[in-house]
């Protein structure tokens, strides 16, 4: 019964251990997925802004019409 309840407890001790490696690593990967939203907004911007500083062309007026 003893050798069961050290077992039981280790158990435990590692599960804990993984659950707080997982919420830290979450944390993280929470904070990179902010950063390349971020990210990707600001060069859609700067594309959107060289689209739009771009002469349009003869064809690409044909092809809205």
């Amino acid at each position: 019964m003893e050798a069961d309840l050290k077992s039981l407890e280790e158990k435990i001790t590692k599960l804990i251990s993984l659950c707080s490696n997982l919420r830290e690593e979450n944390v993280r990967l929470r904070s990179d997925l902010t950063q390349t939203k971020d990210n990707m907004l600001l060069a859609s911007n700067k594309l959107e802004g060289l689209l739009e500083s771009m002469p349009q062309s003869s064809e690409s007026v044909d092809m809205e019409s």
